[in-house]
């Protein structure tokens, strides 16, 4: 399992490079998730995981001087815990999923405040940019840019791994001992998080009514499920 733990901490940290580099948004949870899943033959899993931290935290953009929570970070540890979990306990199950997503979340947070360091750490190499751009040191300038880049690279990718050698060995031991009443709980969070997603989403729009119309369908589906269920 370490193999694993290693190969997704280098993946993870490579393609949460777009965020400061080609910015081509292949780090956005909805895409890194399922391309970690497609690595691990669990595409789905990954676009499950993905498009839930993908709604949670769909508010919080980088504008102007704002860091926001570190959604990319979060979506990789998401998917390393469900897929090296479940590939110890018979399988990626709903519970699991919305574990997973509860333990990456705090750790998206914690990301922020590393990206936060690091952004004050490039100061020191953004001046030495600007010395050498007065001086037409361009190799110099290219060398500052790549050092960046590789600060950015090596802090993610431990990041990463001590994050997934401490939960995913914890997960493994942990979720199999659950009891009926949490797995129960994981159930229903499973399905309360997409919830959760689109009432972020709803708000950042604004549209009248529409949260109105959300619930009602809401309701009416799980009336219907109820139903069924009860037949």
């Amino acid at each position: 399992m370490l193999i694993e733990i290693i190969i997704i901490s280098l993946l993870g940290s490579l393609l949460c490079l777009d965020r400061v580099f080609i910015q081509a948004m292949i780090s956005r949870p909805v895409i890194i998730a399922p391309l970690i899943g497609l690595v691990f033959n669990n595409i789905y899993a990954g676009l499950i995981i993905g498009a839930i931290i993908e709604l949670i935290w769909i508010d919080r953009l980088p504008i102007g001087t704002y860091i926001p929570p570190n959604d990319s970070i979060t979506a990789v540890v998401a998917t390393s815990i469900a897929l090296l979990a479940g590939s110890k306990s018979g399988g990626v199950s709903p519970e699991l999923i919305a574990l997973a997503v509860l333990l990456a979340i705090p750790f998206g947070a914690l990301a922020k405040q590393m990206d936060t360091m690091i952004i004050k750490s490039n100061d020191a190499l953004s001046d030495k940019a600007l010395q050498d751009a007065a001086s037409n040191n361009i190799r110099g300038i290219e060398r500052k840019n790549y050092l960046g880049l590789l600060k950015v690279f090596l802090s993610y990718a431990v990041f990463l791994l001590v994050v997934q050698t401490l939960l995913v060995s914890w997960v493994v031991w942990i979720f199999p001992q659950l009891n009926e009443t949490l797995l129960v709980a994981l159930s229903f969070t499973y399905y309360f998080l997409p919830l959760v997603g689109i009432a972020v989403a709803l708000n950042m729009l604004k549209l009248r009514n529409t949260v109105a119309i959300v619930c009602a369908v809401f309701l009416v589906v799980a009336m219907i499920l109820e139903f069924f269920h009860v037949l």
